[in-house]
Formats: structure tokens, C-alpha cells, sequence
């Protein structure tokens, strides 16, 4: 591992922390997410700190930032862009909509009707967008950050298992410290924080560290053992539907990116463990949903470290 290489990543994340406080895990979880070039699905309470977050990402590493606000009367066309006729040339011109950046926040994305989900799902998975059979791609790097409440349902649309399956982490960002807490409460408006945070990267360099995830080594029994993980979840008598192979994949490219974070070119079983949580637990359908999403998450999670202490962990 170069040296080079694990001071960027460590500039990057102290970077981030300026203006979100206390939440340094949280923090490296979106940049190992960044580097595994996987979305992000951040779920908690409003206030907590996600908008300042993705700003914060996209101003660490010199990229643009847009936040789409999803709302039940929302169209796909005002998240991806519309063909409009110039009156001049005669000629369709497309306008791009606001997801066109690196760093995009789709803010309280369960709101919004399943054919806009839809639509967001294909920029995920595709990185690029169709319009009047025409394709456009979107920046390099690109990343969605989408929250939802894990509380307030009502007037929402459940996210189908197919678009919860496109986001490589689940995450969320708890309440802060005490200390932590005051000094947010005399900081006030963040909004002069992130106007003078700096750039430590521009997109070529995340590009470059990107490329680099490819090359850190994962033995096979490690390999093995996450797919032990993949395959448990599969058998487990308290869940419906497993991960699936897309999961695996993503379980094994977050390892990658968290052992680069951490300065390693090998993967450890500590950093499965560690990933196991935000990468498998929003993907299961559990058996015992009784109707209510947050005993649902709960069960979820009660599963993964079920698994997490019934497979042998390699030596």
C-alpha cells in the first residue's frame, strides 16, 4: 500500500469531519462507499446531518452537488431532464435535470410515486440516463446519497426489494455527542463551515483511488467466509429472501474499499465483520414483518448478527 495512497484517504475523511462532528465511522463508511463506487442509503431522523454530509463529500473531492427533494407529485422528469423544442433550430435540445453531479442527495426518496423511483434506479445502476431514445451519461464519479425516515410512513412508497438491492450501504447517523452537540449548538448555521471547507481531492484523484480498490488482495478463505455470510442468510429459517449475488459482489468490493481507507492492500475477516451490517441487512426479507417497518429493521439486523456469530470465522 502506498503511503501516498492512505494520507489522501485519511485527508479526505479528516477533511469531511470539519463540519460534521463526532461522526468519523459514519464518515469513512461513505467514503469507503465512494471508493467501491456503490450508493448510499442513509436512514434516520430529520436534523441529523445528511444534507451537510453530502456537502460536505461533494466539496472534500471538488465535484458538483445537487439535492432533489422527492415528493409524491414528483415526475421522472424532473429528476432526470426534458426534451425542449427551440423555436430557433427547430430541434429538440435536452435540459438536464438534477441528477446530473457527482453527489447527488435524494432526500426522503420513499415519497415519491414507484415510476420515479424507477427512474432514479436506472441512473444507480446504469450511470447513465434514456430520454426520447437517447442515452447521457452522467458524471465519473457519481454517487447517490438517499435518505428516508425510518419512522414516518405515512404518505410514503416502500422501497421495492430491486431498488433497495442498488444501494451498496445502508447507514445511519444517530444522535451526537454531548460535546459534540455543543459545539454544533454554537457553530449554528452550517452553511459558513462548508463555504470554507476546501478541496482535498479532485475527481481525477477519486478516480485514480477507485481503480486502486481493484487491486487489494482478498484470500480465498476470506472470499469464503463472505460468501459463508451470503449463503447463511440464504438458509436462515427468519427470512423469506436472501442476498442476493449482487450482494455478495458488493460485500466483496466494500471490503476492498475499507481495507484502502484503513491503509491495507489485504481485506481481514474484521473487515467482513465490520461491512456485514451495511451492506446485507436493508437487502433481507425477513418472515415476521407484522406490518411494522421499524420491527422490521430490527429483526433484520437481529438476523445478520445472528450469522455474524454462527459462522466460523477463518483463522
Amino acid at each position: 500500500m502506498r503511503t501516498l495512497t492512505v494520507n489522501r484517504v485519511t485527508e479526505l475523511v479528516d477533511n469531511i469531519e470539519k463540519v460534521i462532528f463526532g461522526k468519523r465511522d459514519v464518515v469513512k463508511l461513505c467514503v469507503t462507499g465512494l471508493l467501491a463506487r456503490g450508493h448510499i442509503l442513509i436512514e434516520d431522523l430529520p436534523g441529523m446531518g445528511k444534507t451537510t454530509l453530502a456537502q460536505g463529500l461533494a466539496r472534500s473531492i471538488s465535484c458538483t452537488f445537487n439535492r432533489i427533494q422527492f415528493t409524491s407529485d414528483m415526475l421522472p422528469a424532473d429528476i432526470l431532464g426534458v426534451s425542449i423544442l427551440n423555436q430557433k433550430s427547430s430541434q429538440f435540445e435536452f435540459r438536464t435535470g438534477p441528477i446530473f453531479a457527482h453527489v447527488v442527495l435524494a432526500d426522503e426518496v420513499n415519497r415519491t410515486p414507484p415510476k420515479t423511483q424507477s427512474a432514479l434506479l436506472e441512473a444507480m445502476s446504469e450511470s447513465q440516463v434514456s430520454i426520447d431514445g437517447k442515452t447521457h451519461p452522467l458524471p465519473n464519479p457519481f454517487i447517490v446519497l438517499a435518505t428516508q425516515n425510518p419512522i414516518e410512513y405515512e404518505g410514503t412508497y416502500t422501497l421495492p426489494e430491486s431498488q433497495l438491492d442498488r444501494f451498496m450501504l445502508r447507514l445511519t447517523m444517530g444522535y451526537p455527542g454531548v460535546a459534540d452537540e455543543l459545539h454544533i449548538m454554537r457553530r449554528r448555521d452550517p452553511k459558513v463551515a462548508l463555504e470554507q471547507l476546501q478541496p482535498v481531492l479532485d475527481a481525477g484523484e477519486v478516480l485514480e483511488l477507485q481503480s486502486q480498490v481493484a487491486d487489494i488482495i482478498v484470500d480465498d478463505s476470506v472470499a469464503r467466509y463472505m460468501l459463508d455470510l451470503i449463503q447463511a442468510t440464504r438458509d436462515d429459517e427468519h427470512v423469506q429472501i436472501g442476498a442476493s449475488p449482487r450482494a455478495s459482489v458488493s460485500l466483496f468490493e466494500a471490503c476492498q474499499a475499507r481495507a484502502l481507507t484503513d491503509g491495507r492492500d489485504f481485506v481481514t475477516p474484521d473487515d467482513v465483520k465490520a461491512m456485514a451490517h451495511p451492506v446485507l441487512s436493508h437487502r433481507l426479507i425477513v418472515k415476521s414483518r407484522g406490518g411494522n417497518p421499524a420491527a422490521s429493521a430490527r429483526e433484520r439486523s437481529r438476523v445478520v448478527d445472528d450469522i455474524l456469530r454462527r459462522i466460523p470465522v477463518p483463522v
